[in-house]
């Protein structure tokens, strides 16, 4: 099956056919299809409705001829699924209702059980039937640390005072927090994996918040917990700012490290060679910053290029955005972004 599907050459290090190309964000955010089917439907509700979970996911692949299909869902959907008070305030962002402060919240946390996320099997079982043969599914889900930073501030942060707090303050505690959302994670993937997706992405969205000290103490082993469980797709491992991170990040248990733009794909390959010399060649996904999209065509296309030859330093290049693409983006560009790739 992989042998015809670019993205998973990409990711396994072989040579695909051209370069594969998705973007984080893609399912939704800036697609006028998206919003008209949308109109009136909360964000976790949408993402518990099979049939639009599949028809959101299938829009991007269809308008842009991307290679990789991410599944349309977030990375609170486990837990809200699970039976945590929250709900995704728009303009804000994920809002928990009792935040996780004590032992006692701690020992409160639901498990996940894999019928209490059917609805995304089943939409994961229409894409399979939809989604054209060369086309990835990616199945992902939040990493132990960004959701306890969630948790723990009762929403976004800033500077993640609180997690920190209680990172360093109550280092049992924030283990025994850790290791319970990583038993939430790891059901959410292999609740995916069974319906069948083809790769995994684990976003670490804050961890750029953290030194590579503290997060090798504090986060590693989670992120490694929940990682090492998944032995028979590619494991995509990302995060934001974690230009210093990511060996520690690949040694976590990643096949594929995504790189934001803040650091050049040559100079990440350069790093992880560097930190880890007895592993294999690495393989990188990234790194468009997603705000160039404003930028015009001709500035894309500049980008496009350098970012194309930076990654010929990897075993293998995923081509993607540093983040997830931006709500007022115009579709067209990204469209003729993909076809630039493809041509190159």
């Amino acid at each position: 099956m992989s042998t015809q599907v670019p993205l998973l050459v990409a990711a396994r290090g072989g040579t695909p056919s051209h370069t594969p190309v998705w973007f984080m964000r893609q399912a939704g955010r800036s697609l006028p299809e998206y919003r008209a089917l949308r109109q009136g439907t909360a964000m976790l509700d949408a993402c518990m409705d099979p049939e639009m979970v599949c028809e959101i996911t299938m829009q991007p692949v269809r308008r842009h001829g991307v290679d990789g299909a991410i599944l349309f869902s977030d990375i609170v959907v486990p837990l809200k699924a699970a039976g945590v008070d929250l709900d995704i305030v728009a303009g804000t962002g994920p809002v928990v209702a009792n935040p996780v402060r004590t032992l006692a919240d701690v020992k409160a946390l639901p498990e996940l059980h894999a019928e209490q996320v059917q609805p995304v099997a089943d939409a994961i079982g229409l894409l399979l039937k939809e989604l054209p043969q060369e086309v990835a599914l990616i199945g992902f889900a939040g990493a132990p640390f960004t959701l306890a930073s969630y948790l723990v501030e009762g929403g976004p942060s800033k500077n993640h005072e609180r997690t920190k707090a209680l990172m360093h303050g109550n280092p049992e505690l924030w283990h025994a927090l850790l290791a319970k959302i990583a038993d939430v994670t790891t059901a959410f993937l292999h609740a995916q994996l069974d319906a069948g997706v083809q790769a995994v992405q684990l976003f670490d969205s804050w961890a750029g918040a953290l030194s590579e000290r503290d997060y090798r103490e504090f986060v590693l082993p989670h992120s490694k917990r929940v990682l090492e469980t998944i032995t028979t797709v590619p494991r995509i491992h990302f995060g934001v700012g974690t230009g210093e991170l990511l060996p520690a990040m690949r040694e976590a248990g990643a096949d594929v490290v995504g790189v934001d733009w803040r650091i050049p794909l040559d100079v990440a390959v350069q790093r992880l060679e560097q930190a880890n010399p007895e592993l294999p060649k690495p393989v990188v996904q990234g790194n468009l910053d997603p705000a160039l999209f404003f930028a015009g065509f001709e500035a894309v296309e500049r980008e496009v290029r350098r970012i194309h030859a930076e990654g010929k330093a990897a075993a293998g290049h995923i081509f993607n955005l540093g983040h997830g693409v931006l709500p007022d983006t115009d579709p067209e560009i990204i469209t003729r972004t993909v076809e630039l790739i493809h041509s190159l």
